[in-house]
């Protein structure tokens, strides 16, 4: 799985970073940002739970192929 934030939809709730705060975090300006190299999700079951927990539908989950 490969994660991303729409940063121009995102209104800085931080629900995500209050769920799986491993994988996101806030900014300096209180947006929510992936961390760097978490953009997999690190597997956590989670992810898919901040991803429905986000007020604005900010986060997106692409589903990646194993090589």
């Amino acid at each position: 799985m490969r994660i991303s934030i729409d940063t121009d939809r995102c209104i800085g709730s931080a629900q995500c970073a209050v769920s799986v705060p491993f994988v996101f975090e806030q900014d300096d300006d209180g947006f929510s940002t992936v961390v760097s190299g978490r953009e997999d999700g690190a597997g956590h079951p989670m992810v898919r739970e901040a991803v429905r927990a986000c007020p604005v539908q900010a986060i997106t989950i692409t589903e990646t192929q194993e090589a």
